[in-house]
């Protein structure tokens, strides 16, 4: 017998992850909930699902091993409890919660159950950040002591249409969402490559100008008025991490999420449009460095892809038509997704196939509950201090966490 998923929200992100456990030989069922019932009869029409659910606590009181959160960001939290408390394993769409207390209380909740969660973090299997994580635990950067790590996503870059699309006529009350808040595909691009974690942080906020009644802090369900957002965390490692939260910003195309790592032997520094690796020479002749660029292996479908394959190994251009780089591996994924339609910048197969894959074997996936906690909590913390003035706090830790959730 394989998994059973109730998908929560079947709003504009969750189609991708409805068809791609749809394929997936270890799942059995995938069933749609949804606040607005059309939306979850629209997904059990088109993929073929095994029904739907008219609320969350019919999910919950049903025989599906899993859930997928996949509604809005705030929400997140208080759902999850409510599904490891009723004996479901989760999958999250990001961020994990938006307070210290509800993230340390999910973290428990899943030491105490033994379920599984997993946080459905992109930027884990963003192409920079797999090079990256590969290099890094290679030693060949030398000590990694400054990252950075960007998500540079204008308001006007589709956000307007989807927080309309979500929020009703009260839209712009959620549509100010702040940018803290919503950390991790900056924060888990680094630290899902630099073992390390955040121990403090200073974060400077940008009040918003465009008087638009977004980012109004009478308008805005969180009183927020920061659209644009700087942090320098300390790591536990001694090493620095800098992150970008940017809503308000002339960037049109190109890397929504960017990294770049410094280390004493090389550097990888990416932008919107390419990345670069520099590597010094031994000793004092730095004139023999060099400056390679690798953005070849980055690219992905739809993401400024070659168009001069030449004698191209076959298997290279079926995961192009999959959406992938390069740099990431396909050999573990089943052979069903061969083709599927995959998002952000490929990682949309390897976080189906991760959930699928702890559920089954009864092992953490790779951004277990305590690998999120420590994407979201320096974001949550950021915020903190962005409303203090920029004020140095301390970002909490709950550690490792264990590698088998059979404790």
């Amino acid at each position: 017998m394989g998994m059973k998923i109730g998908v929560i929200g079947t709003g504009q992100f969750a189609r991708s992850f409805i068809a791609l456990w749809q394929l997936h030989p270890d799942v059995e069922a995938v069933y749609a909930c949804d606040v607005v019932p059309e939306r979850a009869k629209e997904h059990e029409e088109k993929y073929g699902l095994a029904g739907t659910f008219d609320s969350f606590e019919e999910v919950l009181a049903s025989d599906v091993d899993s859930v997928a959160i996949m509604t809005q960001r705030w929400t997140h939290g208080p759902l999850v409890l409510q599904a490891l408390e009723a004996g479901k394993n989760v999958y999250s769409a990001v961020p994990m919660a938006i307070s210290v207390d509800e993230i340390k209380a999910i973290v428990q909740k899943v030491r105490q159950t033994g379920l599984i969660y997993m946080m459905g973090e992109t930027s884990y299997y963003n192409p920079a950040v797999v090079w990256a994580r590969s290099t890094i635990a290679k030693g060949e950067l030398g000590r990694v002591f400054y990252s950075e790590g960007d998500y540079v996503h204008d308001m006007d870059n589709g956000f307007y249409n989807a927080y309309k699309y979500s929020g009703g006529e009260d839209w712009k009350k959620t549509a100010s969402y702040p940018p803290m808040l919503y950390p991790t595909h900056a924060v888990g691009g680094v630290l899902g490559a630099v073992p390390s974690y955040a121990t403090s942080v200073s974060c400077i906020g940008i009040r918003d100008d465009r008087g638009d009644g977004v980012f109004d802090a009478d308008v805005s369900l969180w009183g927020n008025e920061f659209s644009n957002m700087t942090a320098l965390f300390e790591l536990a490692d001694g090493g620095t991490m800098r992150t970008n939260e940017f809503r308000r910003v002339g960037y049109w195309k190109g890397h929504e999420s960017r990294f770049r790592f410094y280390g004493t032997d090389a550097v990888m520094e990416q932008s919107g449009q390419g990345a670069t690796y520099s590597v010094k020479t031994e000793g004092e002749d730095y004139a023999k460095g060099e400056t390679l660029d690798i953005s070849d292996l980055f690219y992905t479908h739809g993401h400024q892809v070659p168009t001069d394959f030449g004698d191209i190994d076959p298997a290279l251009l079926q995961s192009f038509a999959s959406g992938t780089a390069k740099v990431q591996d396909r050999s573990r994924l089943p052979k069903e997704f061969d083709g599927a339609h995959n998002g952000h910048e490929g990682s949309h197969h390897f976080l189906a196939d991760d959930f699928v894959r702890a559920v089954t074997t009864k092992t953490q996936p790779p951004v277990s509950a305590w690998k999120a906690a420590r994407f979201t909590l320096p974001g949550v913390v950021a915020h903190e201090s962005a409303k203090q003035g920029g004020a140095r706090l301390p970002v909490p830790d709950f550690g490792d966490g264990p590698a088998n959730p059979n404790w």
